[in-house]
C-alpha cells in the first residue's frame, strides 16, 4: 500500500510527532531527553526552522515548527539519525528506534497554533506525569516563563500577553491534535499487584521498602512498561509519587 501523501503547510509550520517502534521508549533517563534538546536545537541552526513548542513524552515527541531554508524531510533526517546513532550507541543496539516516518498535521490559522502549543505543553499534565506545566523539564513551556532558550517565543508572544499564556495554559485543551490514537490498557490494582509480586519477588510494600533505592528504581521501570499508573506503583509499593514519577 502506498504512503498517503503529506499535506502541504502553506503557511510552512507544522505540527509533528515521532514515536518509538513498537511504542517503546526513546528516551529512558535524563540524559537521553537532554541530549534530543541538543540535537534538536544543532539541527535548527542547520535547518533554520524555526521552533515554536516542543515536548518529549517517554516514547513519542512534539514539535512544532515552522520550515526555514530545508524541507521537514531533511530537518527529520538528520535529526533522527543524530538521535539514533547516540542512542543506539549509548545502549548497544542495532536497528530502528523510530516508527515509520514522522507524522505532520499543518497549521494554518492563529487560532490553531495557540490550540497546538497549548496542547503540546499540556501532554504531561494530561498523562498525570506532573500537577505543574512547569515542574516539566523537557518541554518548551518555561522558555516562555523566561523568555530564554532556543525557542522562538516571539509568534506567540506577538498574539497574547505572558500573563495571558499562563492563564491560557491553565484550562485543559480538548481540541483533538495530531496524536497518538491508541490508549494504554487499564490495569486493575488486583492485576498490578500480582505484577509487582512476579517481577519482584515481593509480596507485600513492606518486602518492596526492604530492597534498595537502585533496585527499586530498576523494578518501578518495569511496572510502568506494564501499564502500572505512578498512583498504583506508589500505593502499592509503599514509595513516594514523587519517587515513582522520576523514574
Amino acid at each position: 500500500m502506498p504512503r498517503q501523501q503529506r499535506i502541504k503547510s502553506e503557511s510552512g509550520i507544522y505540527h509533528i510527532m515521532l514515536r518509538g517502534v513498537n511504542k517503546q521508549a526513546i528516551f529512558q533517563d535524563d540524559e537521553d531527553n537532554l541530549k534530543f534538546i541538543s540535537i534538536l536545537n544543532e539541527c535548527k541552526a542547520k535547518s533554520e526552522f524555526q521552533l515554536f513548542a516542543y515536548c518529549l513524552m517517554g516514547n513519542h515527541v512534539h514539535i512544532l515548527l515552522q520550515e526555514g531554508k530545508e524541507p521537514l524531510e531533511l530537518i527529520f533526517k538528520r535529526l533522527g539519525s543524530r538521535y539514533v546513532y547516540w542512542y543506539n550507541t549509548k545502549y548497544q543496539r542495532v536497528g530502528h528506534l523510530f516508527q515509520d516516518r514522522f507524522k505532520s498535521e499543518p497549521v494554518e490559522t492563529d487560532e490553531y497554533f495557540l490550540t497546538v502549543v497549548k496542547y503540546i505543553h499540556q501532554n504531561p499534565l494530561k498523562a498525570g506525569l506532573i500537577h505543574d506545566l512547569s515542574d516539566f523539564w523537557y518541554s518548551s513551556y518555561s522558555a516562555y516563563l523566561k523568555n530564554s532558550g532556543f525557542v522562538d517565543t516571539g509568534k506567540l508572544l506577538e498574539m497574547i500577553s505572558l500573563e495571558e499564556i499562563k492563564r491560557y495554559h491553565q484550562t485543559i485543551e480538548q481540541t483533538e491534535c495530531l496524536d497518538i490514537k491508541e490508549t494504554k490498557p487499564r490495569v486493575t490494582d488486583e492485576q498490578a499487584k500480582e505484577i509487582i509480586r512476579k517481577l519482584s519477588g515481593c509480596e507485600n510494600s513492606y518486602q518492596f521498602q526492604q530492597l534498595t533505592g537502585d533496585v527499586q528504581n530498576e523494578y518501578i521501570k518495569q511496572f510502568k512498561k506494564h501499564h502500572l499508573s505512578i498512583r498504583q506503583i506508589s500505593r502499592l509499593t509503599g514509595v513516594t509519587i514523587g519517587f515513582a514519577r522520576k523514574n
